[in-house]
């Protein structure tokens, strides 16, 4: 009887694949891993890999991966990874439950920063100047809308009500959630915004969800509002929040996501005082956070089991 070919697992991140393949296990003998931290380091593996553990893979090395079968993203996002090069049999799974802690550290961190007037302060003490007439604000009693309230979302939900937050969401079908005050389905968008003092948004970037926050929505905003978007940067028209923004027609916007990343020197939104930007570091990928996801899929997947966390992609997530 000829042996078992062993699976062979292609891990691939451009700063940090030897981490994450290093944090890789299975039984001795069953797998083989190869580590690739350029296009041109895994074009020369692609071929042989059944497995793809990866962030951002090349899309062009697709149509080389003839034993592809599974593809995992090193992430909660993987709109990268749904392109027609990839076969339509390769089954994309996700790494759900790793980055709510952080992202709703990060929102709360920021809504804080607002209320307890922290630029204002810093700004005065740097100019040596006492200024009591500036009054910090109680975040308590304040409306957070999370727009997208996955796994992510009811996190950072949790910790806003810690708060004393009131907090609404909006869904695609509005069905109640638990702890949640108020969701609101999608066409009801504009009234959610409406009402509320912050609006995080942690959508995932697909056809429908593409420049979802608009003119008219950032329209129904109220103006001492301000936005975050920690989801995707193109699910935010950026002209149109541009727009809002030199109007003051919002108050603000955190930003940690961009249609184009890094973002360009000479964009505009650098020089406004009332945005924040941050490099895409809201949930940072943890090599450590991420492994026991992928381990448990892989030990499923030599088994001849269903992996978890199957993304559907009709709807991008």
């Amino acid at each position: 009887m000829p042996a078992r070919r062993p699976v062979h697992v292609l891990v691939y991140d451009k700063s940090d694949a030897a981490r994450y393949a290093g944090l890789v296990r299975a039984p001795r003998g069953r797998i083989v891993v190869h580590v690739a931290s350029t296009p041109a380091e895994a074009a020369a593996h692609v071929a042989d890999a059944d497995v793809i553990y990866a962030w951002k893979f090349p899309p062009e090395l697709y149509a080389k991966a003839e034993r592809l079968r599974w593809l995992h993203g090193m992430g909660a996002g993987v709109e990268w990874a749904l392109v027609p090069a990839l076969p339509s049999h390769v089954v994309v799974t996700r790494a759900p439950g790793v980055f709510g802690p952080w992202m709703a550290e990060y929102v709360l961190g920021w809504c804080l920063w607002v209320t307890q007037r922290m630029d204002a302060y810093r700004d005065a003490q740097r100019r040596r100047a006492w200024i009591p007439h500036v009054a910090p604000e109680r975040l308590a009693g304040k409306t957070l809308a999370i727009v997208g309230l996955g796994d992510i979302g009811r996190v950072v939900a949790g910790l806003a009500r810690a708060f004393g937050m009131r907090v609404v969401g909006v869904t695609r079908s509005g069905r109640r959630i638990s702890g949640i005050e108020r969701v609101y389905p999608g066409r009801a968008l504009r009234r959610a915004l409406g009402g509320a003092d912050f609006v995080v948004v942690i959508l995932p970037l697909s056809d429908r969800t593409r420049g979802m926050i608009g003119e008219a929505e950032l329209a129904a905003m109220r103006p001492t509002a301000w936005l975050l978007n920690i989801g995707r940067g193109p699910v935010v028209d950026e002209a149109a929040l541009l727009r809002a923004l030199e109007r003051r027609t919002i108050a603000g916007a955190v930003l940690d996501v961009f249609p184009t990343e890094p973002l360009p020197p000479d964009h505009p939104l650098w020089t406004m005082d009332n945005v924040v930007i941050t490099p895409h570091m809201s949930g940072p990928n943890t090599p450590e956070g991420l492994a026991p996801i992928f381990n448990e899929n892989l030990a499923r997947f030599l088994a001849g089991r269903p992996v978890r966390h199957v993304v559907d992609r009709t709807r991008g997530y």
